[in-house]
């Protein structure tokens, strides 16, 4: 028998199942532990960020700040007032290509689910995970819509839990539709531009509703980093994501392959970003006269229509011509100042934060437009650029009008009794007299319209009016008075304190811009001005209120009609004859019943140009913020003419100029030049020629009312009196 058979049987050692075991369900008890806590604590946290959820107000997804849109006077749009640059719009106005352009980009599951996108959250947590921080966010276009509307930026999945629960009550309260326009109308396209319809306007200078399919695509590849892909920012990187965009809608079905491939092959084209902000000098005074009427904050945020005067046609052409027209005038070989080209390099380079740039001290302009019936600003022009200084040199810069004011001595010495034909004495005058530019001296030395400065002896007012002529029109301005022209001068507008010396005639005592264009309307008005200068027509709410600009449309009589034409005829003189005959040989005028004036200030530190027609006047000014001489011999009619003329033209097209017709209380006398007396067939002179003598008349018909007609015959010419002879040269 075998030994084994003997031997005891050992019993059987008892083994616990695997799942039995301490180093397995310890563990798993552990997990479960932790599955039931974070559970627990999702419960809890999910309760209370429901709750939370539930206060939030859903009836603000609809009111979004809106920008006020300024109108021109022809209803087109040419600036904004806003804090968020924004104009709302409804569902229909937007291009379908957008919204699938957004969908394709954003969210292409946008039409099936119910404010989030639970496999995507998922697919992001896990990438989150992984990288240790939130890198992606998956959130659905609706709960971004959340998230920009209720401020949910926080980057943590407590806000993300919480975005969900609050894009899930915005997908039970509004349709897919009105969701996307909700988010079309506020999310934030770059370049301070919100909403689709600021940022088509911005970008591409046209309607959302305009928009092409390249458009499209543009704006919804701003979206995911607006600041990085405006094609403000980087035009490059712009058309990259416009052109992945593109890729999307295709692969996703909502444009064919052919079309995506021509979409593609376009080049971006976009707007100048300062004109799509609008900061200009006008839209600024706009902003101002805004807030005066309806607040600060209802003018930042309630999206008023605000209807204008201005003419945004004449604006652009003002700021156009003042710009290129100071650009020559820094090019002058004379000229020692720094230029804007160089002070705007040094602008650039300054970093926001740093120490500001410095104050420009380049060569500054300005222009005024107004609508002589009603002192409708049609163009305001403050300086060369807003960007750099939003000082207003139209409005508040007082500065010396020099010789354009001298139109308002001659209405009041025509008002006294003298007349166009009148003879004043064009020889030097003793300086202290006048004290311009010091006590001594001979007056004129210092240069009216002139470069040669001669002395002409006896003229008549006409003359010396057109020729600018500084002597002659202090003898005349003597007759009424330094009283008699600052009345005039304040009935006329200038409201200014104008100094009660002889050099106030000479234009020394400071105006401002707008000031002189009001005045200069007495001229073409027939001796009334409007009461003030406006540029606020109405203000439009939303809900069709009307706001009315607070202005008066009363006329102020200024002088008689008779006076104004008188004037107005020697300023035609002075245009195509006088100081101001560049207009039409150099600069191009057209043909038209234009009038004005040149003026320089001493030491040339500033040149103007005023001047009308039937339809409009218009002032320009140049010259420093600190006075200074530009450069010798720099006169209104080269600087400031050719500007005042290019806006004239642009002008003539939609306001055609009319006749400006004579007074009936005016007459024609024929008077003699020389003494200014009635004419006789006696008056005439002999004048050397490159023929040898001639005889030549020295009568002209003349204007003058019935109280102003000389009674006298011309004392000069006669047996008992000696001819008097005058030397010309063949030229003249």
């Amino acid at each position: 028998m075998p030994v084994s058979f003997l031997m005891p049987t050992l019993p059987h050692r008892y083994r616990r199942p695997w799942y039995a075991r301490p180093q397995f369900y310890l563990p798993t008890l552990i997990v479960l532990l932790a599955i039931i806590f974070v559970a627990i604590y999702f419960g809890i946290v999910s309760s209370e960020l429901k709750a939370e959820a539930a206060t939030y107000d859903l009836s603000k997804l609809e009111q979004m700040e809106s920008a006020s849109v300024i109108l021109d006077r022809n209803g087109k749009i040419f600036g904004q007032i806003y804090v968020e640059n924004r104009e709302t719009i409804p569902y229909d106005q937007l291009p379908r290509d957008l919204v699938n352009a957004v969908v394709a980009m954003e969210d292409n599951k946008f039409y099936q689910h119910s404010g989030y996108d639970l496999f995507g959250i998922v697919r992001a947590a896990l990438v989150n995970f992984v990288s240790g921080h939130v890198r992606q966010g998956a959130s659905t276009i609706t709960q971004q819509l959340a998230r920009n509307s209720f401020a949910l930026k926080e980057r943590t999945y407590r806000r993300k839990l919480l975005e969900i629960y609050v894009a899930e009550r915005i997908e039970q309260h509004f349709g897919k539709q009105k969701i996307m326009e909700l988010y079309l109308n506020r999310i934030y396209f770059g370049g301070g531009l919100y909403g689709a319809e600021a940022a088509a306007r911005g970008y591409f200078d046209k309607p959302a509703r305009e928009m092409s399919l390249v458009e499209c695509a543009t704006l919804a590849g701003i979206i995911k980093s607006p600041n990085r892909l405006s094609p403000w920012s980087d035009r490059a990187t712009a058309r990259e994501s416009r052109n992945v965009t593109l890729g999307r809608m295709r692969d996703l079905g909502f444009i064919d392959r052919q079309r995506c491939t021509a979409a593609q092959s376009e080049d971006l084209l976009i707007g100048n970003r300062q004109n799509a902000q609008g900061q200009t000098y006008a839209v600024d005074y706009i902003r101002q006269k805004v807030i005066e009427a309806v607040g600060w904050n209802r003018a930042m945020n309630e999206g008023f229509r605000i209807h204008t005067t201005i003419d945004s046609d004449l604006q652009k052409a003002a700021e156009d011509s003042l710009r290129s027209n100071l650009d020559r005038a820094e090019k002058h070989p004379d000229y020692e100042h720094p230029t804007y080209a160089e002070y705007t390099a040094t602008f650039r380079k300054a970093r926001p934060g740093s120490s500001p740039p410095p104050v420009p001290d380049y060569l500054q302009g300005a222009v005024i437009v107004l609508d002589n019936a009603t002192g409708g600003m049609l163009a305001l022009v403050g300086g060369r650029d807003f960007e750099h200084n939003q000082y207003d040199r139209a409005l508040q810069a007082r500065r010396p009008a020099g010789t354009a004011m001298t139109p308002f001595v001659f209405a009041a010495a025509f008002e006294k009794g003298m007349f166009p034909g009148s003879v004043v004495e064009d020889s030097a005058l003793d300086n202290r007299a006048v004290m311009i530019g010091g006590t001594t001296g001979i007056l004129g030395e210092w240069g009216p319209e002139n470069a040669e400065n001669r002395y002409e002896g006896p003229i008549t007012a006409r003359e010396a009016l057109s020729k600018s002529k500084n002597g002659a029109t202090v003898r005349l301005g003597m007759n009424p008075g330094v009283d008699n022209v600052v009345e005039l001068c304040h009935n006329a507008g200038i409201k200014s304190p104008l100094r009660p010396y002889p050099a106030t005639f000479l234009g020394s005592s400071e105006v401002t811009l707008a000031e002189l264009a009001l005045a200069y309307t007495i001229f073409p008005n027939g001796g009334w001005r409007p009461k003030l200068p406006h540029i606020l027509e109405r203000i439009e709410e939303k809900d069709g209120t009307v706001w009315h600009s607070q202005r008066d449309f009363g006329k102020q009589n200024v002088i008689k009609p008779e006076i104004a034409y008188e004037v107005h005829s020697c300023l035609v003189d002075a245009l195509d004859n006088g100081t101001g005959k560049a207009a039409r040989t150099n600069f191009g005028l057209r043909k038209m019943g234009a009038a004005g004036k040149t003026g320089t200030a001493y030491d040339f530190t500033d040149v103007l140009f005023a001047g009308y027609d039937s339809a409009i006047t218009c002032a320009v000014w140049a010259g420093f913020d600190k006075p200074q001489r530009i450069f010798r011999g720099a006169f209104g009619r080269d600087i400031t003419l050719p500007v005042w003329v290019d806006v004239m033209n642009a002008s003539a097209e939609h306001y055609p100029p009319k006749d400006i017709s004579q007074p009936r209380g005016l007459e024609r006398v024929n008077i003699c030049a020389k003494s200014g007396l009635l004419a006789t067939d006696k008056c005439v002179e002999k004048i050397k020629t490159s023929e040898g003598e001639a005889e030549e008349k020295t009568t002209y018909l003349e204007l003058a009312t019935s109280d102003q007609k000389p009674s006298e015959p011309c004392n000069i010419h006669g047996e008992l009196r000696a001819s008097l002879t005058a030397d010309l040269s063949p030229s003249e």
